[in-house]
């Protein structure tokens, strides 16, 4: 998440990259290509095979999530208006209108009990910069992921990360919105490195076994780097460092119990699965009793085109009739 200065009233955002696949098709599965590698022939007939079988084409979240991203944001400059970059450096609207279509508003979330937006900010972008940055990586990194692990599972990681993103960012910047989707992002990278680590030990006893934790290895040292880039960019002004780290941990913590699953050793599987659950469970009841019940957010954030006109002159609320229509008025 980004945010316009520190010395004005902040507006922050999320931003977070690479797997390019062959598409071959045996039996409605799905086989990357490993760069130093070649698909062969029907990788059920001949071990020798080095294609790596995904279970999905596509990574369909991916993309919806990130077309409709990307409706939304064009809805809300059209509605609310392209502020003018001093206010709003991510070329995109007035910053109140980001509170106004569901971003994070800890004064709402905590005292009015609008809980959704702890997971709306992620369909919500500050600007086309902001955008591109987090559709870039959802459709690349990302949209692999999904590929390998299913929907099901991409979703509930994605989302429960959005939960924890928001509720760090909630703790830690209570008087910033926030808005963006890569406090997400970064809980499936999160969820890829205890993939990493839960699966470490797994037999190799097939050619699949043996290419499966090659690219888990791969993927590792990509994911690191990445995350390690992120969390150097998330100290500076702009961003919502609490977003990145609530959701880094949110989907390590996620993925823990996820793919214990995929173990076949019940021992290993057992293990994994309490640590994860213990772990999961922890994050969460930590987090939320702490937002709920320690955070005090200022009460200029129930009106947030008032606090911005206070901070910039001759400032335009053109989003703060969608706000108003709900009340009647």
């Amino acid at each position: 998440m980004n945010h316009p200065k520190e010395d004005h009233p902040n507006v922050t955002t999320s931003s977070t990259s690479n797997y390019h696949s062959d598409k071959d098709h045996d039996g409605g599965n799905n086989q990357h290509s490993l760069p130093d590698y070649h698909p062969m022939n029907d990788p059920g007939e001949d071990e020798t095979n080095d294609v790596y079988i995904v279970r999905q084409q596509k990574g369909y979240l991916s993309i919806l999530f990130s077309l409709s991203q990307t409706v939304v944001l064009a809805a809300m400059m059209y509605e609310c208006g392209v502020a003018p970059l001093n206010m709003n450096p991510m070329v995109g609207p007035y910053p109140d209108a980001l509170s106004y279509w569901g971003g994070k508003n800890a004064y709402l979330i905590l005292e009015e009990g609008e809980n959704f937006r702890l997971v709306t900010p992620i369909m919500l972008h500050a600007g086309i910069v902001h955008l591109l940055g987090n559709v870039a990586v959802q459709l690349d990194t990302c949209a692999f992921f999904e590929r390998e692990w299913g929907s099901i599972r991409w979703l509930i990681i994605y989302i429960l990360s959005a939960v924890g993103s928001s509720a760090w960012s909630t703790i830690f910047s209570p008087n910033n919105i926030s808005v963006g989707s890569s406090g997400a992002v970064m809980g499936l990278f999160g969820a890829k490195m205890a993939e990493v680590m839960v699966r470490y030990c797994d037999k190799i006893k097939t050619m699949q076994h043996r290419i499966a934790h090659e690219v888990r290895m791969e993927q590792c040292g990509t994911v690191t780097c990445s995350v390690i880039i992120v969390v150097l960019f998330s100290f500076i002004p702009y961003v919502d460092w609490a977003a990145h780290m609530g959701g880094l941990v949110a989907g390590f913590c996620v993925g823990i119990p996820i793919f214990a699953l995929c173990l076949k050793k019940k021992v290993m599987l057992l293990f994994w699965a309490c640590v994860g659950t213990f772990a999961t469970v922890t994050f969460y009841s930590t987090s939320l009793e702490y937002m709920y019940n320690q955070v005090e957010p200022v009460e200029e954030l129930s009106d947030v085109c008032e606090y911005y006109r206070r901070s910039f002159e001759d400032y335009e609320c053109n989003c703060q009739y969608l706000d108003q229509s709900g009340d009647g008025n």
